[in-house]
C-alpha cells in the first residue's frame, strides 16, 4: 500500500513540474514591456532656455497627450525620457519657443514672439546630445517633406550651397559650439522671420498653443525661396528682413487654414532640387 501511495505522489509531482516548465501559457517566458531610451540635445537660434521640446508623433507641430516632452534647461539642453526605442528615427522632434517664457541666450532676454523649430525624423538619434534643433534643422525637415530629396545629405548639400557654406558643411551641427558665425547669423535671421509671422501661424488658448501647418509650411517655403538674403548681417540685411517679413505676412493671409499640404513641394517654389 505504501508503495502505491509513493507512486501516485511521484506521478502528481511530475505533472506539476511539467506544467510549470512545459508549453503551458500560465507563465510567460518573455517580457512584453517595450524597451525605452532617452533622446538628448540642445535647441537654439541662440541657445533657448525654457523651450518646450517634444516628439511629434502625429505631425501637427504641437504637444499632445502621450508625446514625450521636456523643457530646455539653463544651457538650452533637453532630454526626452522613456521614449519607446522603436520610435527613435521615426518621428520628428519639435521645439516651441514661447513668447515671454523662453529666453534666448544670444540676448539673455525672453523672445518677443513665439515660433516653432523642428528636426527631421530620420535625423533623430539615441546618441547622447546629437539632436540639435535649430532653424537649420527646421528648414531641412521641410525640404525633406517635399519628397524632392532622396537623402538628408542631398538636402544638406543644397541648403549649404544656397547659404554659401563650404561643401560638406553639416547643417545639422551645433553651430554655437563650433563658433560658426555664418550659420549662427543665418539662424538668427530665420528665427526672427519665423517669429514675425506668429499671428498668422500660431494660435493659443488657456491650455495649449496651436500651429496652422498649412501656413507654417508656406512660411518655411518663402524663407527657403529667399534663403540667399537670410544669411547677411548689418543694416542692409535687416532692411531686407523687414521687407520680407512684411510681404510674407500679406501672402500668408491668402493660404487657407486647415489641413497640411498634401504635396509639400507646392510650398517651396524657389527652385528646389528636383
Amino acid at each position: 500500500m505504501k508503495t502505491k501511495i509513493l507512486a501516485v505522489v511521484a506521478i502528481i509531482s511530475t505533472g506539476i513540474i511539467a506544467g510549470c516548465g512545459g508549453s503551458g501559457t500560465s507563465s510567460p517566458t518573455a517580457s512584453t514591456t517595450p524597451s525605452t531610451t532617452s533622446i538628448s540635445g540642445k535647441v537654439a537660434d541662440g541657445y533657448l532656455v525654457g523651450a518646450t521640446v517634444f516628439m511629434d508623433k502625429n505631425g501637427n507641430y504641437q504637444l499632445d497627450a502621450g508625446e514625450p516632452s521636456a523643457t530646455s534647461d539653463a544651457t538650452g539642453a533637453y532630454t526626452l525620457m522613456n521614449v519607446d526605442s522603436k520610435d527613435v528615427g521615426n518621428y520628428p522632434i519639435v521645439a516651441m519657443a514661447i513668447k515671454d517664457v523662453t529666453k534666448d541666450l544670444d540676448t539673455n532676454t525672453f523672445v518677443n514672439n513665439s515660433y516653432v523649430l523642428s528636426m527631421p525624423a530620420t535625423a533623430v538619434s539615441g546618441t547622447v546630445s546629437s539632436n540639435f534643433i535649430s532653424p537649420m534643422s527646421s528648414q531641412l525637415r521641410e525640404m525633406m517633406e517635399t519628397g524632392n530629396y532622396g537623402t538628408m545629405q542631398q538636402a544638406m548639400s543644397d541648403l549649404s550651397t544656397r547659404l554659401g557654406m563650404p561643401a560638406g558643411t553639416n547643417m545639422l551641427s551645433d553651430y554655437m559650439a563650433a563658433s560658426n558665425t555664418t550659420m549662427h547669423t543665418a539662424a538668427q535671421n530665420m528665427a526672427s522671420l519665423m517669429g514675425s509671422q506668429m499671428s498668422q501661424v500660431m494660435g493659443s488658448s488657456a491650455s495649449s498653443t496651436s500651429v496652422d501647418v498649412n501656413r507654417y509650411r508656406g512660411m518655411m517655403g518663402t524663407i527657403f525661396s529667399n534663403i540667399s538674403s537670410v544669411k547677411g548681417s548689418g543694416s542692409n540685411a535687416q532692411t531686407a528682413m523687414s521687407s520680407l517679413a512684411g510681404s510674407m505676412m500679406a501672402n500668408l493671409t491668402n493660404i487657407a487654414q486647415g489641413q497640411p499640404f498634401r504635396n509639400m513641394s507646392t510650398a517651396f517654389r524657389g527652385g528646389m532640387m528636383r
